[in-house]
């Protein structure tokens, strides 16, 4: 798997990373350590978590896993701090005190002194920003984290942030794919003007750029859970649909799969580092992990950004 440079910084990643946001809820323990060894046996290196996901036991269960499954040494860990959720509320706190107990308490969890890339996770209305990029410059400073970035802030935040923040900022993490576009508005400029890189999560749309939800919703899918069924939803109706059979027209033209063509667009595209997959059975990252990821031919890519919108 092809290794990048994140931005300007000297942090290496996979052009795919793994996410974890289903462990420890669709993907049990067992399950985990197969994807996580494959990933690792297939050329990645970067897995991304969160402090919210699972509620913490996604970052428990990774950190079970080094040493065993993996080393410490063969990983490169990302993790957020900033937000949380109960009883369906997401709730936001980007404060020094609420972005530092929140690393110590992840980095407990992962059983490490350190991560390599630590994220404030969301934008803080009620928290003025040069207190958010103390915590994160904090971090760095005491060895708790290597390199810091921001996570979901929209263009004008993330110049903000690049501008007041005096030490690098070293990516942002948003959604991005051939179903949202809207990051090639003034994201994506911002980003690259700052010297970031973009790891791009949702890079599927949701897993609806796979073709798996075409006519039908299968009854093992995220669309089919109750819990997950909102996150999907926003991608089954609209003009989603001719997208999705664009991507499979040009997938059989190529002799390639619709997730293929997906993910090489994406990794084609500027300013973007890492596109974070998160596969939920070892079933699913094998699928990926065949995928080929060579660049699109010019033609073919014009097509799906003329059938796409990036508004």
């Amino acid at each position: 798997m092809q290794q990048r440079y994140v931005g300007n910084s000297g942090l290496r990643v996979s052009s795919l990373s793994l996410g974890t946001m289903s462990w420890a809820r669709e993907t049990d323990e067992q399950d985990a350590s197969a994807v996580l060894r494959t990933f690792m046996d297939g050329g990645g290196t970067l897995i991304d978590t969160a402090a919210t996901y699972g509620d913490g036991q996604a970052e428990a269960m990774l950190g079970g896993m080094l040493g065993d499954v993996v080393a410490r040494s063969e990983v490169v860990i990302s993790t957020k701090a900033g937000l949380s959720a109960s009883d369906g509320r997401r709730s936001v706190d980007t404060s020094r005190n609420g972005m530092l107990s929140g690393l110590d308490a992840s980095l407990a969890r992962l059983g490490t002194d350190y991560v390599d890339l630590w994220f404030a996770q969301a934008w803080d209305p009620n928290v003025p920003l040069e207190e958010t990029l103390s915590a994160l410059e904090f971090a760095v400073r005491s060895g708790r984290a290597r390199y810091v970035g921001v996570s979901n802030f929209n263009g004008w935040q993330t110049a903000k942030a690049a501008a007041v923040a005096g030490f690098p900022l070293v990516a942002n993490q948003s959604e991005y794919s051939l179903l949202r576009r809207s990051p090639e508005a003034e994201l994506i400029p911002a980003i690259e003007d700052a010297g970031m890189g973009l790891m791009a999560w949702g890079p599927m749309g949701r897993g609806v750029l796979s073709g798996k939800y075409r006519g039908h919703i299968p009854a093992d899918s995220r669309a089919a859970h109750a819990r997950l069924a909102s996150y999907v939803e926003p991608y089954l109706e609209g003009s989603a649909s001719s997208v999705v059979e664009a991507v499979a027209m040009a997938a059989k033209g190529l002799g390639r799969t619709a997730l293929d063509v997906s993910l090489s667009w994406l990794l084609s595209q500027h300013g973007v580092a890492t596109a974070i997959v998160g596969p939920r059975t070892p079933v699913q990252l094998k699928e990926i992990l065949d995928s080929t990821l060579a660049p699109l031919p010019p033609q073919i890519a014009q097509a799906l950004e003329d059938v796409s919108t990036p508004a």
